[in-house]
């Protein structure tokens, strides 16, 4: 494993405070033989007390990249935009957001009651569990998650992906991912909305995944996934087929949007 010079800081967030949470994406989506990368906004407010209630606004915008065949064609065939992602406001204690049910615009979901969460779905008491140490988190990551396609290093992007990982287990994270191979280090990349960012680099199997730090303060600022070899759908080497941009705040309540 690398030493890495990534500074890794939180902010102090008050009991009654909110850490806000956005993400710019686009990501691909399959209608037919169509290939489209469609544009997602997703905020959320997680509470300082998981008990509280906590809010996520889900956001089609309407643009589209096509990938392969085109708006048109797609529409020919019966492409409906509404039918991409769940969208609207949803609130739940524990972050437990029933997404996938039809909603009104506000709707309040259960459960009362935390799950303890996993590698695939991380929450914030799974996250409180894992070790700090480098060495442990890494055979942690291995141990748990030994297949091709959801490995290692999948598991720690899906759980730094939350934003809700504190910043002693972030810089474990960061120096336990340098001890698997085929990772490399690059600085002054820009994610999405153009910020500079620090890499690690994962380039195996059929993608190409850059996870994103922000170099400020050490916190996930998003990540990008490139085809490395040409699939059999008809994608070519070195298409994105997702890319993020994340941004983290505190704020004092729900719905409340810091600028910049």
């Amino acid at each position: 494993m690398l030493d890495l010079a990534i500074a890794v800081s939180d902010h102090s967030m008050a009991p009654d405070q909110y850490r806000y949470v956005e993400t710019h994406a686009w990501w691909l989506g399959t209608f037919g033989l169509h290939q489209h990368l469609t544009e997602h906004r997703i905020r959320q407010w997680v509470p300082a007390r998981p008990e509280r209630e906590w809010v996520l606004d889900r956001e089609l915008t309407g643009a589209q990249t096509w990938l392969m065949g085109s708006a048109q064609e797609a529409a020919e065939d019966g492409f409906d935009l509404r039918d991409v992602a769940p969208v609207g406001r949803f609130r739940a204690r524990y972050g437990e957001f029933r997404t996938d049910e039809p909603a009104e615009f506000d709707q309040f979901c259960g459960p009362v009651t935390p799950r303890r969460g996993s590698w695939q779905s991380p929450t914030p008491q799974f996250i409180l569990g894992l070790p700090t140490d480098p060495a442990a988190l890494l055979a942690r990551l291995q141990e748990d998650n030994p297949g091709s396609w959801f490995g290692p290093f999948a598991a720690a992007v899906t759980t730094l992906r939350t934003a809700l990982v504190p910043a002693e287990l972030r810089a474990a994270f960061y120096r336990a991912l340098t001890g698997l191979p085929e990772v490399t280090l690059q600085e002054h990349v820009l994610n999405v909305d153009g910020v500079q960012c620090f890499a690690i680099v994962h380039d195996a199997g059929r993608t190409r995944t850059e996870l994103l730090i922000d170099p400020a303060d050490g916190q996930f600022a998003g990540e990008r996934d490139t085809v490395r070899t040409d699939s059999r759908c008809g994608l070519r080497e070195g298409t994105v087929i997702s890319t993020t941009a994340v941004r983290t705040a505190l704020v004092d309540a729900p719905g409340d949007i810091p600028r910049g």
